[in-house]
């Protein structure tokens, strides 16, 4: 029996050094494609962090199954995690939209970190420059050097006007 324990110490060691070198290999190419193709720092940290959370939950899941974890068991707590979340994500549910929309600027959408933009609003246009795309948030700097935060969800909801930055 404690060769048996050795042995899932063993496997868990090489799960978790595995990871640990995924994790290195991923950031070393992200680094990589990031001064191919220009992307900003945030975007490569942020894309690492995402990628890392997922390969630790991977390695929970390997190393619940190495010492032993049933996969029903497994199963019905995952799925309890998940309706624990989405019950909280539906009370917040302006969070939920801020963060999905905040996937959508920073992946698919034209402007960028450094383009001027105009809100276009019923009675007040918005002009700023975008400092930053966080994950609830883009603050914009106006041309009175004030930064005002506006909502990721509001961002997608109206019309935007904008002037990109010109390439180096």
């Amino acid at each position: 029996m404690e060769f048996l324990n050795h042995f899932k110490i063993l496997e868990s060691i090489v799960v978790f050094v595995g990871a640990f070198f995924l994790r290195l290999i991923i950031t070393k190419s992200l680094r990589r494609i990031q001064l191919k193709f220009g992307f900003i720092e945030a975007r490569i940290a942020i894309t690492n962090k995402v990628i890392s959370i997922l390969i630790y939950m991977t390695v929970v899941v390997f190393i619940a199954f190495i010492w032993g974890v049933d996969e029903k068991q497994l199963l019905i707590y995952i799925s309890s995690f998940f309706s624990i979340l989405g019950i909280a994500f539906f009370a917040q549910w302006s969070l939920l939209s801020n963060i999905t929309a905040g996937i959508i600027l920073y992946v698919n959408y034209p402007v960028k970190i450094g383009d001027s933009i105009t809100i276009l609003e019923k009675d007040n246009n918005i002009t700023g420059e975008i400092k930053d795309i966080g994950a609830f948030f883009i603050t914009l700097k106006t041309p009175t050097a004030e930064l005002i935060s506006i909502p990721n969800a509001v961002i997608l909801q109206k019309n935007i006007k904008y002037s990109p930055q010109p390439e180096q």
